[in-house]
């Protein structure tokens, strides 16, 4: 069977999963403006993104370029979802923000962000519809799905005699001093629950005492905690960290190219999965110009740029012809059970996202 026959599969049984997983979220659905487009004022810009550090590079709008030359573009940048949400929530203005559907929620609740109108994206309608799904709150869509990708955890091999094959192995003595994980309330959560046997959504006060316990006991072992990508891959490079918890997959797709010898494991709880996307303020001035640079980024050639350039799945269908065979193996695409053995991020309450921000705080300053 060939790589493109198997991704089919893998996109049915991903359907499936997936689909049972986020189906609280809703049907789908399309919506407008208020202010119908044809009576609202042409956009100028500049156009305002907030966004991960890297996705600003202009293979990633190209189509927007050429349809608004002379439209600039601003950038400004987070490190971690709850960032984001908190510069919103504290009147930093933008047009567009990318965050991951676990959040969506929290700018719906918070009434940050507009419903999104489909049929404004030409691109829309060869989307995975999984993941589309993922973009919903309330039977309504919020986020346009752009990337789906892996945390794991991305080790040298030449640093280490033995290869962890757990979440668990992070707290392991033989790496002391030697590992970095991701600077996020919610991944520490989610990762050190699952080290820990526990369900992380659903956890009792004994448990979360545990869970931040067990956090502070990860610090001898931490060299430090990383907030972009370019981090893991220096910091790996120069053989400094052995363990990077909660690697995304473009830090493994770098350094495999610059010749380390690095491996990207499955732990036997699973990789950690999420899917990303953009969402348009309220007070955006700009929701015209918002919805050609969003569509720009589902245009297959900048899909299939995101996927070969920083080894993520693409949300258009039409990007897999156009991707590497080395992306596919990476993402195990031809690996029909995947989904199934990948712990997704899951919407967030404010209770949970309160949990998780406070027993951050907790560990960070444990001493």
């Amino acid at each position: 069977m060939d790589k493109l026959v198997k991704y089919e599969v893998f996109v049915l049984r991903m359907v499936l999963a997936l689909g049972v997983l986020m189906s609280a979220c809703g049907g789908s659905s399309t919506t407008s403006e208020t202010q119908p487009a044809e009576t609202r004022p042409a956009s100028t810009g500049p156009l305002a993104v907030m966004e991960w550090s890297g996705y600003e590079l202009p293979e990633f709008w190209a189509k927007f370029a050429e349809q608004h030359p002379d439209v600039k573009v601003d950038y400004s940048f987070f490190g971690e979802d709850a960032e984001a949400l908190t510069k919103v929530q504290s009147g930093f203005q933008t047009d567009i923000i990318h965050p991951c559907n676990s959040w969506t929620n929290q700018y719906v609740e918070n009434d940050l962000i507009l419903p999104i109108d489909t049929s404004r994206l030409s691109n829309w309608k060869d989307l995975n519809p999984v993941l589309i799904n993922t973009g919903q709150v309330n039977g309504q869509q919020y986020l346009v799905p752009w990337e789906w990708g892996y945390e794991s955890i991305l080790v040298r091999t030449d640093k280490v005699s033995e290869i962890p094959d757990s979440w668990a192995d992070l707290w392991d003595p033989q790496y002391a001093g030697h590992v970095t994980m991701f600077d996020s309330g919610e991944t520490a959560w989610i990762t050190t629950a699952l080290a820990l046997g526990f369900d992380p959504y659903n956890t009792t006060p004994e448990q979360q005492e545990a869970i931040q316990q067990k956090l502070i006991e990860l610090k001898p072992n931490l060299l430090n905690y990383w907030t972009d990508f370019t981090e893991v891959i220096q910091m790996m490079a120069s053989g400094d960290i052995w363990i990077a918890a909660n690697a995304w997959p473009d830090a493994y797709l770098e350094l495999k190219n610059q010749g380390i010898p690095v491996e990207y494991i499955e732990p036997k709880e699973g990789r950690l999965g999420y899917v990303c996307g953009f969402v348009i303020t309220k007070e955006s001035p700009n929701v015209d110009l918002a919805y050609d640079y969003i569509d720009a980024t589902l245009d297959p050639q900048a899909m299939a740029f995101l996927s070969n350039e920083y080894g993520y799945g693409a949300s258009n269908t039409k990007a897999l012809p156009l991707t590497d065979p080395e992306t596919i193996d990476l993402m195990m695409l031809d690996d029909s059970d995947v989904i199934s053995r990948t712990f997704f991020y899951q919407p967030l309450t404010n209770e949970q996202r309160q949990l998780f921000t406070e027993t951050w705080s907790q560990v960070k300053a444990a001493p």
